[in-house]
């Protein structure tokens, strides 16, 4: 079990109790890793009570906030069995919904998702998760990314594949498609929000949508050339209407209306263009600077060894 923690310090010790549980009948042996994403309350002091009380969980603990996905990664890195479930910490995912999805993984799929009945957020807080999981699609190019969840369970073997990432800008479901293609998704019930409010805001999640197109695609720049080539051949019908009514008519085209909205259309087109180009370029840059996904500050728990 992988679970990024943030400001979840009031839904920590049930959710560790349920998962007691569950795990007992689900698996022979198992861990539960807490992975603090650099929270505001006592997450921390919580985690080391929760791996003080029950010896299958272990805590680390990150040097800052780093984001849901960063921190999710890091648990994955650190896992130590065959199979790997992730979930949220604000237990709007059901832990009894593990064993179904575990015993649909055996059915020779790699990742399962646990994708919720109903999304129970605000209606801008869907929008963008809507966004974020079409542009999701245009970067795996799947039906299955529509349907993608923090609730997933797959193959530790898959971190193999990106076993060398080592970019700032993470997305997790991204990463499993360098290692598989077999997902599938099963609906689960998705429950309220116990305490607290949501970390990921509507400009997160579209800013998170951005990331991840301009990280891991092309597909912004294909959307550039379109656009310049569509203004281009406005470009030439504007030319022919004004050279056609110079030889026909023997006048121009007059107003300045006209001239200044060419010149906005074009000049819009051109500096999106360079936009899209921008985006790209700074993303090389931190990735030369080689900024790394995460930064553990400290480990405890069963074998985590002593803690740093």
């Amino acid at each position: 079990m992988v679970v990024p923690v943030f400001n979840g310090s009031a839904t920590l010790p049930e959710l560790t109790a349920r998962l007691e549980g569950v795990l007992a009948l689900t698996a022979a042996a198992y861990e539960v890793i807490l992975v603090d994403d650099g929270s505001a309350d006592d997450s921390w002091r919580t985690i080391a009570a929760s791996a003080a009380r029950y010896p299958w969980v272990r805590g680390i603990r990150l040097m800052r906030n780093f984001g849901q996905h960063n921190a999710t990664l890091c648990g994955i890195r650190a896992a130590a069995f065959p199979i790997v479930v992730t979930m949220d910490d604000d237990l709007q995912h059901q832990p009894e919904q593990i064993p179904l999805l575990v015993e649909v993984l055996e059915q020779g799929y790699d990742v399962v998702y646990g994708f919720p009945e109903e999304e129970r957020h605000g209606f801008w807080r869907n929008v963008a998760s809507q966004v974020t999981k079409l542009a999701l699609q245009s970067v795996l190019g799947a039906a299955t990314a529509r349907q993608v969840s923090g609730f997933r369970v797959l193959r530790t073997s898959l971190r193999n594949a990106f076993a060398d990432f080592r970019g700032a800008f993470v997305s997790l479901d991204v990463l499993l498609t360098w290692g598989t293609t077999r997902f599938v998704a099963r609906r689960v019930p998705h429950d309220l929000r116990r305490a607290g409010e949501s970390n990921y805001t509507f400009i997160k999640l579209i800013a998170h949508a951005l990331n991840m197109m301009t990280g891991f695609s092309t597909v912004p720049l294909q959307i550039a050339s379109v656009i310049g080539f569509v203004t281009m051949l406005l470009g030439i019908v504007l030319l022919s209407a004004v050279l056609g009514r110079y030889f026909l008519h023997g006048v121009s085209v007059p107003g300045f209306t006209f001239l200044a909205s060419v010149i906005c259309v074009f000049s819009g087109t051109q500096l999106f263009a360079l936009g899209m180009l921008g985006e790209y370029l700074a993303r090389m840059h931190f990735r030369m600077m080689d900024r790394p996904a995460y930064a553990i500050a400290m480990e405890l728990g069963a074998g985590a060894g002593p803690a740093r």
